[in-house]
């Protein structure tokens, strides 16, 4: 992602923001993208990074936030609200098995991801951005 890669000097310094999955917002394309033309761009990485099953509009790559989507791809968020916890390393459960798939599902998109990425410090950030769940979880 062009845009992506030429913010990447300002990102490494960006302080995490850490999400229900692990996810660290302060630099995913999604949490950062806002014009048209980036949310266009994320878009059709998300595709070619095999995240999405195809393009998907500038409006639904739009983050709005773990607790404003309908849907939490590893189910976690509705979980957290059921065991009346923030965040999963609160639940005495922590980590059950939905934690665990995380894990796992997230691993497997990685070499994808990998091969998507036009060099090598963008899939770096990327790391940081989606593949560093466990640590991030644990923190």
């Amino acid at each position: 992602m062009k845009w992506y890669i030429e913010r990447l000097e300002e990102l490494k310094n960006a302080e995490p923001i850490i999400s229900v999955c692990g996810d660290d917002c302060a630099v995913c394309p999604r949490f950062l993208a806002k014009t048209e033309e980036e949310l266009s761009e994320t878009a059709r990485f998300w595709y070619k990074a095999g995240w999405r099953d195809h393009i998907v509009s500038n409006e639904e790559i739009k983050c709005t936030g773990c607790g404003c989507r309908p849907v939490c791809s590893f189910m976690l968020l509705p979980c957290t609200k059921e065991h009346g916890v923030r965040i999963c390393r609160e639940c005495p459960e922590f980590e059950c098995e939905k934690v665990k798939n995380t894990y796992r599902a997230s691993g497997e998109k990685k070499r994808q991801c990998e091969k998507a990425c036009e060099t090598k410090e963008e899939f770096e950030m990327l790391i940081r951005a989606f593949y560093e769940k466990e640590k991030n979880m644990r923190k």
